[in-house]
Parts: C-alpha cells; sequence; structure tokens
C-alpha cells in the first residue's frame, strides 16, 4: 500500500518539487513503496521517477537530486506504517505471562523484520511473506536478529504454535545464501528443546556456515501468571549446568574451527549452574549483549577499568542502589571495590525480589516500584536511591508498574537519581567526580 505523506521538510527535494501533506507515494522506478525502509532505499539514489497520488490522480515526476540526499517527506510513523504483530502462541511466551492491569503498549507482541534490523528486536520470520524476504535480501538488510528456538519442524510448530513455524525455517537457508547475517536466538524450555534437540539445532545453524554470526541460547522466562498455559518447569543448577555442558561444547568447538565461539550462553546459565562468567574474549564482539550475552562481563570490567583511572577528588557519600536478585552478587562486589578504594563512600546495595511478576524472574531490568517500595521502605542507608536505567521506560520516566522515580522517593521518603546500566557510567555515577586530563610530557 502507498506511503501517506504528513509532513514536508522545507527546502527538501521534496518540498522544491511541489510535494504537498496528504499526498501519496506510490512507486519508484516501478518498485512499490510499502513503507519507510522501501522509501530510504529508492529515494537514496541521485535520480528516479516517482509516482504519486494527489486528489485520487497519480502522475510520474521526474526525480534529481544529491546522491544519499534526504528526500524530505515523513510519515504518520517512523517506519511508514504500523508494526507487525506476532502470529505466534509460544509456549514460553513472556507477554502471555505477564499480570494484568499494565500499560497497553507492553501486551504488544511485535515480530517486525524492520524492527529487527533497526534495533535488534527478534523476529520469528512465520509471519514474513516471500517478497518480504526477497526485499530483505535485495536491499542487504543485514544483521537480522532471528528466534529460531529449534530446527526441528514439528518441534517448533508445537513450541510456536503456529503451522508456519515449519515452513519458514527454509527462509534460514535463503538468507544464508543472500549474504544476510543471521544472529539466532534459542529460548530454552527444560525437556523440550533442550539436550538432544539442542544439539540438533546447534548442528543445523552451524552448518549455514558464516551466515550465522552468532547463537544466543537463553533459559524460558517463568512468571507466576502461567494460569492456563503450558506447564514449564524453570531451570534449576543441575539441569542448568547440563544445558550448559553442551553450549560450551560447541562454542569452544567452533573457537578451534574459526577463531570465535558463534554459541553464547546467556550469563543466566552461569549464575544458576553456580558457575564463573568466561573472560571477556569468549564474547567476541558482544552480538547479543541485550539478550544477557555476556552482559555480567561487560559490566565488571568495565567498571573496574573506570576505577582504576585517577580522580581529582572523591568526596564522601552514602548511596542506596537497588537491582534485582540475579545481579547482586556483581553489583555488591564493585560496590566494595569502591569502597575499598574510595573508604568515604559507602554504597548499600538492595537485592530485590521480584514479588510483582513471581516465578524465576530476577534480572533488574523488571524489578518494579512496587517490590522496591514494599522491600526497601525503613531500611535505606541514606537520603539518596540509585536506580538503573534498564528498570524505566525509554523515556527514563516510569517503571513497568507505571510509577515514576519521583514517586518512588516521594514513597521512600529520598531522592531517586537513574544511573546508567553499564560499568563504567555506574561507576562515574557512584563517585560522582571527574577524571584527571593526562598530563602533557615535559619536553
Amino acid at each position: 500500500m502507498p506511503l501517506y505523506v504528513q509532513s514536508v521538510e522545507s527546502d527538501s527535494p521534496a518540498a522544491r518539487l511541489g510535494l504537498q501533506p496528504g499526498c501519496m507515494l506510490v512507486s519508484i522506478d516501478g518498485n512499490e513503496l510499502c513503507d519507510a525502509l522501501d522509501y530510504q532505499f529508492y529515494t537514496a539514489a541521485a535520480a528516479f521517477t516517482l509516482t504519486v497520488c494527489e486528489a485520487g490522480v497519480h502522475r510520474d515526476i521526474p526525480v534529481q537530486k544529491g546522491e544519499y540526499e534526504p528526500f524530505g517527506c515523513n510519515f504518520k510513523t517512523y517506519l511508514g506504517d504500523e508494526k507487525h504483530s506476532c502470529d505466534n502462541h509460544c509456549m514460553f511466551c513472556f507477554i502471555d505471562q505477564l499480570p494484568p492491569g499494565l500499560r497497553e503498549p507492553l501486551y504488544f507482541k511485535d515480530d517486525d523484520e524492520r524492527l529487527s534490523f533497526l534495533y535488534g528486536n527478534y523476529i520469528t520470520m512465520t509471519n514474513l511473506s516471500d517478497r518480504e524476504v526477497e526485499r530483505i535480501i535485495k536491499m542487504h538488510i543485514s544483521p537480522i536478529f532471528i528466534s529460531v528456538h529449534t530446527t526441528n519442524p514439528a518441534l517448533r510448530v508445537r513450541m510456536m504454535a503456529n503451522k508456519r513455524a515449519a515452513d519458514t525455517l527454509r527462509y534460514l537457508d535463503a538468507f544464508a545464501k543472500g549474504g544476510i547475517e543471521m544472529n539466532c536466538q534459542l529460548v530454552l524450555c527444560r525437556g523440550i528443546n533442550d539436550g538432544a534437540e539442542l544439539r540438533r539445532t546447534l548442528d543445523d545453524l552451524l552448518a549455514l556456515g558464516d551466515a550465522v554470526g552468532s547463537i544466543a541460547a537463553v533459559p524460558a522466562g517463568v512468571t507466576a501468571y502461567r494460569d492456563k498455559l503450558f506447564k514449564l518447569a524453570p531451570y534449576d543448577a543441575a539441569t542448568a549446568a547440563e544445558t550448559l555442558d553442551i553450549l560450551e561444547e560447541y562454542a569452544y568447538r567452533c573457537r578451534e574451527q574459526c577463531g570465535r565461539s558463534v554459541v553464547y550462553p546467556s550469563d543466566e546459565w552461569y549464575l544458576t549452574a553456580g558457575r564463573d562468567i568466561p573472560p571477556a574474549e569468549f564474547y567476541d564482539d558482544f552480538a547479543q549483549l541485550e539478550d544477557g550475552v555476556g552482559m555480567w562481563r561487560r559490566y565488571h570490567d568495565t567498571f573496574l577499568e573506570e576505577l582504576a583511572r585517577p580522580r581529582r577528588l572523591v568526596l564522601p557519600r552514602n548511596i542506596d542502589v537497588v537491582t534485582g536478585t540475579l545481579a547482586a552478587p556483581l553489583i555488591r562486589r564493585m560496590a566494595d571495590a569502591v569502597t575499598q578504594k574510595y573508604p568515604g563512600v559507602h554504597i548499600a546495595v538492595h537485592a530485590v525480589e521480584n514479588r510483582f511478576f513471581g516465578g524465576n524472574v530476577s534480572v533488574a531490568g523488571l524489578v518494579t516500584a512496587t517490590d522496591i517500595i514494599d522491600q526497601c521502605r525503613g531500611k535505606l542507608h541514606g537520603k539518596v536511591l540509585a536506580v538503573p536505567a534498564v528498570m524505566l521506560q525509554d523515556e527514563e520516566d516510569r517503571f513497568l508498574d507505571d510509577v515514576t522515580p519521583a514517586a518512588l522517593g516521594e514513597a521512600l521518603g529520598c531522592r531517586v537519581v537513574v544511573i546508567p546500566t553499564d560499568g563504567a557510567g555506574c561507576c562515574r555515577a557512584y563517585l560522582g567526580v571527574r577524571m584527571l586530563k593526562p598530563q602533557p610530557k615535559e619536553e
């Protein structure tokens, strides 16, 4: 369907051609325009023929402009249309396990290849058409992030409750042959797609060669809101260790064969199994950091690197900080390192149990203000509470339970400050000081 122009940038090629808000962009050189990706790709050229529709009348406009110069049209959404929603009913879907009463956008399941390219969102491929697959290859929309879960066709249908889940596995081979890099995700469910099935999936994906840039494996999250849903058993220390053995076997084999791990277990496997997190070299370029793969290692190393830098002055301060139970041991270790170097800086770490979601949910990003208030009231050591930005929405204005940082501060009688999630930024926030600039060498 055509793109509806909402506004036109002044002094842009579109403005100079007389395009007005309300007109429709139909095609460029005969290529249909369906969304912003089509628009950006085809308007990058220095010369093309644009077909527009104004007041029901189609006309062709020859366009001359600078190559890659923005054409100047804006649309209702940054995608040019609405987000593509998910057609699956996965047995492990986290959104299906959300408690009632949250804000409506939190219940939307996106499954959009454009968001995969732009923001690293995962797609299952079950709502892709052959045309969209051809477009990804033609425009070289790479890398993309794909939720594979299993390469066993029958098992994939069962896990995703979608008949297309089997047929669309063929797109993996199409992407590989088309030169599209794929970062794959496996959400593992205990006793279902782990064990021998996991080995089969890893063998199949690795057979695609360099087209598979990374394979991240994460355990399925289980909340307390699984009424009428498939019964999932969370991983315990023993079963996490068994799964980790397989993942590391493949990872180290890949390192021997091609010099990189390719297969990356998420941090949760190590923490659940009670094992040490691998060194930074294991994670190569940290391709799936946002999926909790290597996040612990990156935070640890960058925090200590920042702490080792010289400072002008570090004033005494007393800070409370909240985190999830999974990250609490690491945060405490870093807080102790700060106090050891700067005895006047006291950091009290509060591990907040996730009672709001329940189940095995323990990551900091899903901690709510409700749980912070219930578990920290009367227990703070100072008047400043540090909250990691990952607990808040993109605008950093409210928690998942719709409470603002200001309201949290009022409830606890303190000042709430939002601190960076990365190790270096968090360290700077704890210290609140500037780094010493390198002094010029004497001649």
